[in-house]
C-alpha cells in the first residue's frame, strides 16, 4: 500500500510481559493545495486520492460547482532531503472564467487531521451557501438498510484493518449499494475525497445518495454533505449540536449512533422508512 502505511517499532506490554516488534502505522503527511500557483490550504492527510481531495475541498468550500471548473491538477516539484519528490504540493488550475477563491473570509486555511474549520473566524463564515440544497430530495431509505451501512463501510476499510488508525467515508444508494469508500487520518479529508470522487464521476449534486462516516458528525461534515447535495448523512457515533442545527435548517437527514441494529435520527426522519424490508430466509436464498 506504499505511502499509506509505515512501519515503526513498538514495545508491546501485557500480562505476559513486554516485547519489541514492528507495527503498521497509518501515514500522515501535509498536503499543500495551491490554486493557480497561489497557496490556499495545508491539510494533514493520508497520501492518495489527492486530486479527489482537492476537488472535494474546493467544492465544499464553494470555490467550484462542477468538475469542469478545474482545468488541470499537477504535483509541484517538492523534494525531500534525499531529492525525491514528496508529492505533497498539488497545484490546481481553474478553468477560464472561474473566479479565484476568496481568502478574505478571515480563515486560517491550515487544517489539522482532526478538524478542518478551526481557523474560521465566525460561524457566519462557515455557513457557505450550497448550490444544491438537499431539502427537496424525496429519497427514502429503509431503516434496516441504513442500520447495516456502517458494517458495509467497515468491511471495505483495508488500511484500517492493518493500522486501526483511519477514518472512513462511503457513498451508498438507498438500496445499500456501495459506490465509493475513502480512508484518511482526517475525517473531513475522507469526506472530501468521497465528494471529489462524486464530482469527477458525475454524481454531484448527489441526489438520492447516502453518506456514511465512521466516527462522529461535526458541523463541518454536515456542511460538506449539504454542499454536495447529499440528502442523508449517517454516522457510527454522535453528532454535534451545530451539525443538528445545520441539518435541520438545510433539510438534511442526519442519523447517529448507527450500531447494533438501532439508530437515532435528529432531522428529517420522514426519509427513513421504519418498516423492515423482508429478507430471504435460508430456504429461499
Amino acid at each position: 500500500m506504499g505511502r499509506l502505511i509505515a512501519r515503526r517499532p513498538v514495545v508491546r506490554i501485557g500480562p505476559d510481559g513486554q516485547r519489541s516488534r514492528p507495527d503498521s502505522i497509518a501515514v500522515e503527511e501535509p498536503l499543500e493545495l495551491r490554486v493557480d500557483g497561489k497557496a490556499l490550504a495545508v491539510t494533514m492527510r493520508t497520501p492518495g486520492h489527492d486530486v479527489e481531495l482537492a476537488h472535494g475541498f474546493l467544492h465544499t468550500e464553494g470555490v467550484i460547482g462542477s468538475a469542469d471548473d478545474i482545468h488541470d491538477a499537477r504535483y509541484c516539484d517538492s523534494r525531500d532531503d534525499e531529492g525525491r519528490n514528496t508529492y505533497n504540493v498539488l497545484d490546481v488550475g481553474l478553468a477560464p472564467g472561474v473566479p479565484a477563491p476568496v481568502t478574505g473570509v478571515e480563515r486560517n486555511f491550515y487544517t489539522t487531521s482532526s478538524c478542518g474549520v478551526c481557523g474560521k473566524a465566525s460561524l457566519d463564515a462557515v455557513r457557505t451557501k450550497t448550490r444544491y440544497s438537499p431539502a427537496a430530495d424525496d429519497v427514502a431509505i429503509s431503516y434496516d438498510v441504513l442500520a447495516a451501512l456502517p458494517d458495509a463501510l467497515r468491511a471495505h476499510q483495508q488500511v484500517f484493518d492493518r493500522t486501526g488508525g483511519l477514518h472512513a467515508a462511503g457513498l451508498f444508494t438507498p438500496s445499500g449499494e456501495l459506490l465509493v469508500v475513502r480512508e484518511d487520518v482526517g475525517r473531513h479529508n475522507a469526506v472530501d475525497k468521497v465528494v471529489g470522487w462524486a464530482l469527477l464521476n458525475g454524481h454531484i449534486p448527489a441526489r438520492g445518495l447516502i453518506l456514511i462516516v465512521s466516527g462522529r458528525t461535526s458541523f463541518e461534515l454536515a456542511q460538506k454533505a449539504v454542499m454536495a447535495g447529499i440528502p442523508v448523512l449517517g454516522a457510527v457515533s454522535a453528532p454535534s449540536s451545530l451539525a443538528i442545527d445545520l441539518a435541520t435548517e438545510s433539510g438534511l437527514t442526519l442519523a447517529g449512533f448507527i450500531r447494533n441494529g438501532s439508530l437515532n435520527v435528529y432531522s428529517r426522519a420522514d426519509r427513513v422508512n421504519v418498516e423492515v424490508q423482508e429478507r430471504p430466509t435460508m430456504s429461499q436464498a
